[in-house]
């Protein structure tokens, strides 16, 4: 028995594999845990940092975006640090991951 394919139509699609937004950097999409793409070892080297607005983000990261925009990535609202707001790795709260 033989097939012969007359038509052949592909249908694909794709998404960001991000299980919960809050825990990456909107800019360089990486993982709070880990490094930003300035870094080379994930830890203190890598700080977060927390905007009036309600977003964080790496320290290296948002300061490389101030450097040729004005207000926060995600919300467009101008910049404003939430004061002693800046983290590092071992202060900030451990993740849960689903099973």
């Amino acid at each position: 028995m033989k097939v012969k394919v007359k038509q052949w139509n592909a249908v694909a699609y794709w998404l960001w594999d991000v299980r919960d937004p809050d825990d990456i950097c909107g800019i360089c999409q990486s993982n709070f845990d880990g490094v930003c793409g300035s870094c080379k070892e994930p830890g203190d080297g890598c700080p977060l940092l927390f905007g009036k607005c309600s977003h964080e983000f790496h320290l290296h990261c948002i300061m490389k975006w101030l450097q040729d925009n004005e207000g926060c990535p995600s919300c467009r609202r101008p910049w404003e640090e939430v004061e002693g707001s800046t983290i590092t790795a071992s202060e900030a709260p451990a993740t849960q991951t689903a099973a």
